[in-house]
C-alpha cells in the first residue's frame, strides 16, 4: 500500500510540475553577440532563457527551443548585438525645456502633466532605457507613474522616483512667478536649517520617495541671478544625509561649483549630479567616499545650443547656460581619467526624451572608452541604485531587461541611437 501511495504522490507531483511549466512564460533568445556583463568581453552565439520575467540561464551555443516545452517562445536575435537594458540615472519625465514650457506649466493641470509623463516614459523605453531615476517632478503623479509601470499598466521604464529637498530661494525652489503663485507652488519639502531639513526628508519619505534629491548649489535653469555656488549649508547637508540614510534612502545632489560638490561629498552623498566644476579635492573625496558622478553632458550641450539659437531664456539663465554648459565636458574628462566612478545620466527633460543615447556619444567624445560608457549605463547604474542583484547584467536570477541592435555598440556607440529590440522584465516592448 505504501509503495502504491508513494507512486501516486510522485505521479501527482510530476503532473503538477508539468502544469506549472506549461503555465510559465518562457522565452528562449538566441543572441548572435552577447555582452552579458558590460566591462567584460562579449560572447558569440549564446542562448538566454527567460522564465516569468527572470533570466534562468545563459548557455553557450544556440539551444533548440524544443528543449523548453511546447509553450516556449523563440526570440531570434542571432544576427544582433545583445546587452542589458540601459539605465538613465537622471531624468525629468514630466516635461521638456522649450520656449513654451513655462506657459504650458501654468495652463496644464497636474493630471495633464501626469498624462504627458506617460508619453515621455514610453519614448524613453522605446529608446532602450529600461530603468530610470526621476530626479525632480510633481510627486503625486510621478509616484503613480512609477507604480503603474511596476504593475504593467503603462509602457514605461522601471522608475526610481525622488522627492526634492532644497533651500528657500535656492535651485529647486520655485522662481520667476508673481508672489501669490510663488506661495501657492512652494513645496513643503523646501527647508531652512538642519532640523527643518530633517523634517523635509521625513515628509518626502512618508509620501513615497525612493530617493532624496537635493540641490547643494545653484542651477542653470533657475530664473534668478544667484549663481551656481553652494546654497545648502554644511549642517543642512549633514542632517539630510543622516536622516535619509537612516530611513534607507540614498541621496543624489545636484551640484555645479567645487565648493558645493565637496560639501555634499563630505556630508556623505551617494551621487553628484552634473559635477561641472569638480576640482582636485572633489576627485579625492569622490574616491574616498565611493560616490558616483552622474555627468549629464547632454544637458550641458542642450542648454548651450538653446542659449545660442533661441530667445526664450532670461539673461540670467542664458549667461549660466553658456558658461556652465560649455565647461562640463572638460571637467568630466578629468574626473574620468582620475578614476572617479561614473554612472550614466542625461537630465532628459532638459534635452528631449527618447534621445537619451546621445549622452553616450558625448561621453565618448570626452575621452571615455565605449566599454566604460556601456558599463556606466548598466553595471555602474545598477550599483548606484543598490540593485546589482537584479539589474545591470544578463545573468541567471536577474530581471530580463534586454536590448539589441544591428551591430556592436562596442565598435560604434551610435548603434545605441537606433535600438531594435527592447525587453523589460521579460515582456517584449519593441522588436523591429
Amino acid at each position: 500500500m505504501y509503495k502504491v501511495l508513494k507512486g501516486v504522490v510522485a505521479a501527482t507531483a510530476l503532473v503538477a510540475f508539468a502544469a506549472t511549466a506549461a503555465a510559465a512564460d518562457i522565452k528562449v533568445i538566441h543572441a548572435g553577440e552577447l555582452l552579458a556583463v558590460p566591462g567584460e568581453a562579449p560572447l558569440k552565439n549564446q542562448t538566454i532563457v527567460v522564465v516569468d520575467g527572470r533570466i534562468t540561464e545563459v548557455r553557450a551555443g544556440f539551444v533548440a527551443v524544443s528543449e523548453f516545452g511546447e509553450g516556449a517562445v523563440f526570440v531570434d536575435l542571432s544576427k544582433s548585438f545583445v546587452m542589458p537594458g540601459l539605465m538613465d540615472m537622471h531624468v525629468h519625465m514630466q516635461g521638456e525645456l522649450s520656449a513654451k514650457a513655462d506657459s504650458e506649466t501654468l495652463r496644464q493641470s497636474t493630471a495633464d502633466i501626469g498624462m504627458k509623463s506617460v508619453h515621455f516614459a514610453k519614448k524613453t523605453l522605446m529608446a532602450g532605457f529600461t530603468t530610470v531615476r526621476d530626479l525632480g517632478a510633481e510627486p503625486t503623479h510621478m509616484y503613480a507613474l512609477r507604480d503603474a509601470a511596476a504593475k504593467g499598466w503603462v509602457d514605461s521604464p522601471r522608475i526610481i522616483a525622488s522627492a526634492g529637498v532644497a533651500a528657500t530661494g535656492g535651485h529647486g525652489d520655485v522662481d520667476g512667478m508673481r508672489h501669490d503663485l510663488l506661495e501657492k507652488y512652494t513645496s513643503r519639502t523646501i527647508c531652512d536649517g538642519p532640523y527643518d531639513c530633517r523634517r523635509a526628508v521625513r515628509r518626502a519619505v512618508k509620501f513615497g520617495a525612493d530617493i532624496i534629491k537635493i540641490t547643494a548649489t545653484g542651477g542653470v535653469l533657475s530664473d534668478t541671478n544667484t549663481g551656481t555656488d553652494q546654497q545648502m549649508t554644511d549642517d543642512e547637508l549633514r542632517e539630510i544625509m543622516d536622516t535619509a540614510h537612516g530611513l534607507g534612502r540614498k541621496v543624489a545632489a545636484h551640484a555645479h561649483s567645487a565648493q558645493g560638490i565637496n560639501a555634499a561629498l563630505r556630508a556623505g552623498v551617494d551621487s553628484i549630479e552634473h559635477g561641472s566644476y569638480a576640482d582636485e579635492e572633489s576627485i579625492r573625496l569622490f574616491k574616498e567616499k565611493g560616490a558616483y558622478l552622474v555627468p549629464t553632458l547632454l544637458a550641458g550641450a542642450t542648454v548651450v545650443h538653446l542659449a545660442n539659437t533661441s530667445d526664450f531664456m532670461s539673461p540670467a539663465i542664458k549667461a549660466k547656460a553658456i558658461r556652465v554648459g560649455g565647461d562640463m565636458a572638460d571637467h568630466f574628462a578629468v574626473a574620468y581619467k582620475a578614476g572617479v566612478k561614473i554612472a550614466y545620466g542625461t537630465d532628459s527633460g532638459v534635452s528631449r526624451h527618447g534621445t537619451n543615447a546621445q549622452e553616450a556619444i558625448l561621453m565618448h567624445e570626452a575621452g571615455m572608452t565605449a566599454s566604460d560608457v556601456l558599463k556606466s549605463a548598466t553595471v555602474n547604474a545598477a550599483d548606484l541604485v543598490g540593485m546589482s542583484d537584479s539589474l545591470g547584467t544578463i545573468e541567471a536570477g536577474k530581471h530580463a531587461d534586454i536590448v539589441a541592435m544591428d551591430a556592436s555598440a562596442l565598435n560604434d556607440l551610435r548603434e545605441l541611437l537606433d535600438i531594435d529590440f527592447v525587453m523589460k522584465a521579460g515582456k517584449i516592448y519593441k522588436n523591429k
